[in-house]
């Protein structure tokens, strides 16, 4: 992660007070695995867990929307602080569920920065202030976003894109030379 922020970056960064992510592709690497009872498991990095914390920390609003239902994903954001109304999952339509989340927290497109990995993720990343992708993200969606990741989905991806983000606005430093570290 460059210590220096370009300038046109920065200016897309500093007024964020809302990150939208994914979940597939993004919070875990993609992979599906499935048992004879359904979705068995999903991975989620331990990185950008305290990432997400971070960001709460900080005052930063975060979202979920998925296409997918799972309640690992119930359960994980619990684990780290995301209230259950900024959770959207089996959406079908991700840029009126944007909506809900940005009237949630009183937020317009300019002041949200979205991760998404794929197609379905395309019209959030064209309407937000910084739309960005793990690397591993579909050639289409790089082709749309403002930033992509050294990091894949699942292994950092949202570590980065929050430190970014803090880090424009004055805050990584701070936040992360605090006696206690929250657990990812």
């Amino acid at each position: 992660m460059p210590s220096h922020i370009p300038t046109d970056l920065r200016r897309r960064l500093e007024p964020i007070r809302l990150i939208v992510l994914d979940v597939d592709g993004v919070l875990t690497d993609g992979i599906l695995v499935y048992g004879a009872s359904g979705e068995a498991l999903k991975r989620f990095s331990a990185r950008d867990g305290l990432a997400i914390r971070l960001l709460l920390r900080a005052g930063i609003s975060v979202g979920i929307i998925s296409g997918r239902r799972s309640e690992a994903v119930v359960i994980r954001c619990r684990e780290l602080g995301i209230p259950d109304h900024m959770v959207i999952q089996g959406s079908r339509d991700k840029q009126a569920d944007l909506d809900i989340l940005e009237d949630a927290v009183d937020v317009m497109d300019r002041q949200v920065a979205a991760m998404g990995d794929d197609i379905p993720d395309i019209p959030v990343l064209k309407r937000v202030g910084f739309a960005t992708c793990p690397v591993d993200a579909a050639p289409e969606v790089a082709a749309e976003v403002h930033h992509v990741c050294g990091s894949e989905g699942g292994h950092g991806a949202v570590r980065e894109l929050a430190e970014l983000i803090l880090k424009a606005q004055g805050r990584w430093r701070e936040l992360t030379s605090a006696p206690e570290q929250p657990a990812g």
